[in-house]
C-alpha cells in the first residue's frame, strides 16, 4: 500500500485497479497520426467529469470498461484532468510502462500537484530519490520498534474518546481522525485533540483538489485544495521554527520525529533542506499516510463485520497477545510481530479494496503495517459489530469509501 509521498504520483498516474494504467503525453504534434483509438470529449475539459462520475457513482470502471469496447481492449486514448492521455488495460500494458520508466515513458507531476505543492516541480523522478535517501533512517523496521508503544497509547485513547461508551458509530469519520491523529504525533509531535482538529479540517479539500479538473477559480475543488495546502504549509512553516528553537534551546530531540530527522538532513551537497520544502514533504506525508490508512481501517471493519469466521481468527490471534500482557503494560514490537494471522486478513482487504495502485514500494510500509496491526488488536479485543446498512454503496473519491461513512452497531467485549 502507498502511503506516503510517492503516492500522490500513483493518485493521478494509476487511477483503477483493473490492470488498467495511464499515461499523460505532452507533446501531441510529435505523435500525430501514432494516436491509439479514441475520443477527448469536451474542449478544455476533456472526458474528466464523465471519469469522475463514474467513480462518485461506485463504477469507477465503467469509464474504462465502455471505452475498452468502443475503442479498444489494449489500448485508447482520453483526455482527463486538462492533459491528453492514454490508456494501457492488461498485462502488456503492466508490462510496456514498468519496463520502460525512463526509457519510453517518464513519470511527471501533472499541474494539480504543481500548484498545491510548489517544490514539487522539480522532476518527480529526482523527488522520489531525495524522499528515499530521506525516509529510510526512519522508518526502517529497527528505528520503527520504539514507536509501537507510542501508536498504543494513541490507539488506546482514540478508542475511549471516539468508540467506547457509544451504542453506534460511523467507521470512515472515526478511522480518518485516528490515522490522522497517528500521523501527528509521530511525524511532529503534536497530540493536543483541539490542535489536531484545528489542522485536520483541511486535507478533505487537499485530497479532492489533487484529483479535480485543474481549473483554477473561486469555488472550484481545485481552488479549494490551493488554498487549504496553503493554510496547512502556513501552520508548518511556523510548527518548524519552533521546533528549531526548541532543538537550540535542547527542549526537543533530533530523533523524536520525522520533521527533528528532516530538519538535520543533508543532501549531497551537504545543504540543509529549505523551511518551505520540510513543509511541502510533511504535508505530503500527513495526506498520504491520513487518507490511504483510514480508508485501509474503514475496510478492515467492513470485511470483518461481514466474515464472522475471520473475525474469530483475528480474535484469537489478538487475545493470546492480550493475555500475555500484564495490567496496563503497552504492546511492542515483538507483540506486532506474532499478529501474522491479522496481517495476512489486512493485506486481503487491502487487496480487495486497495486505496491506491502504487508503482513503486512505499517507503512508509512497515509503518502502515504497524498502525493497522495497532488498530486491529484493539478493535477486536474490544469490539463485536454489526453493519447497520447491509448492503452499503462503495464509491470511489478518489479512494474507495463507504458511501455513508459505514455506520455500524457496538457490541462491547468484556476482557
Amino acid at each position: 500500500m502507498d502511503v506516503f509521498y510517492a503516492s500522490l504520483l500513483s493518485l493521478l498516474l494509476v487511477l483503477v485497479s483493473f490492470s488498467l494504467h495511464l499515461v499523460f503525453y505532452k507533446s501531441k504534434p510529435a505523435v500525430e497520426g501514432k494516436l491509439p483509438p479514441g475520443q477527448t470529449g469536451w474542449p478544455v475539459i476533456g472526458e474528466s467529469i464523465e471519469f469522475l462520475a463514474t467513480g462518485w457513482k461506485g463504477h469507477p470502471e465503467k469509464f474504462i470498461f465502455d471505452r475498452m469496447i468502443k475503442f479498444s481492449p489494449h489500448v485508447f486514448r482520453t483526455s482527463l484532468m486538462l492533459e491528453d492521455a492514454a490508456v494501457f488495460c492488461g498485462s502488456a500494458g503492466n508490462k510496456f510502462l514498468f519496463s520502460n520508466e525512463n526509457k519510453l515513458v517518464q513519470a511527471w507531476w501533472p499541474s494539480n500537484v504543481d500548484k498545491i505543492f510548489p517544490t514539487s516541480k522539480l522532476k518527480s523522478k529526482v523527488e522520489a530519490i531525495k524522499m528515499r535517501k530521506m525516509l529510510p533512517n526512519f522508518f526502517k523496521p529497527e528505528a520503527l520498534h520504539r514507536y509501537v508503544p507510542i501508536m498504543d497509547m494513541v490507539t488506546q485513547k482514540h478508542f475511549e474518546n471516539g468508540w467506547e461508551g457509544k451504542d453506534q458509530i460511523v467507521t470512515y469519520e472515526l478511522t480518518k481522525n485516528f490515522t490522522f491523529g497517528l500521523a501527528c504525533k509521530i511525524f511532529v509531535s503534536i497530540d493536543e485533540p483541539e490542535r489536531v482538529k484545528y489542522l485536520s479540517n483541511p486535507f478533505e479539500s487537499i485530497a479532492l483538489g489533487l484529483l479535480s479538473i485543474p481549473i483554477d477559480l473561486p469555488g472550484t475543488p481545485f481552488r479549494r485544495g490551493i488554498n487549504a495546502a496553503n493554510f496547512i504549509r502556513k501552520e508548518l512553516v511556523a510548527i518548524i521554527k519552533q521546533r528549531k528553537t526548541d532543538l537550540a534551546e535542547g527542549k526537543a530531540s533530533a530523533t523524536q520525529d520525522i520533521l527533528s530527522h528532516m530538519l538535520y538532513f543533508r543532501d549531497e551537497d551537504g545543504k540543509f533542506m529549505e523551511e518551505s520544502d520540510i513543509a511541502d514533504k510533511i504535508l505530503g506525508l500527513l495526506i498520504g499516510g491520513h487518507d490511504t490508512a483510514s480508508s485501509a481501517c474503514a475496510f478492515i471493519v467492513k470485511y470483518l463485520a461481514e466474515l464472522p469466521e475471520i473475525y474469530e481468527g483475528v480474535y484469537k490471534e489478538q487475545m493470546e497477545i492480550a493475555k500475555s500482557k500484564a495490567s496496563g503494560e503497552l504492546l511492542k514490537w515483538e507483540d506486532v510481530s506474532k499478529m501474522k494471522y491479522s496481517w495476512n486478513v489486512a493485506c486481503e482487504v487491502l487487496r480487495l479494496a486497495p486505496p491506491l495502485q502504487g508503482p513503486r514500494m512505499c517507503p512508509g510500509k512497515e509503518y502502515a503495517r504497524l498502525e493497522i496491526l495497532v488498530f486491529m488488536h484493539h478493535l477486536v479485543t474490544k469490539f463485536k459489530w454489526e453493519k447497520v446498512i447491509p448492503y452499503e454503496q462503495i464509491i470511489v473519491n478518489p479512494m474507495p469509501i463507504p458511501a455513508k461513512g459505514l455506520p455500524i452497531r457496538l457490541y462491547p467485549r468484556n476482557i
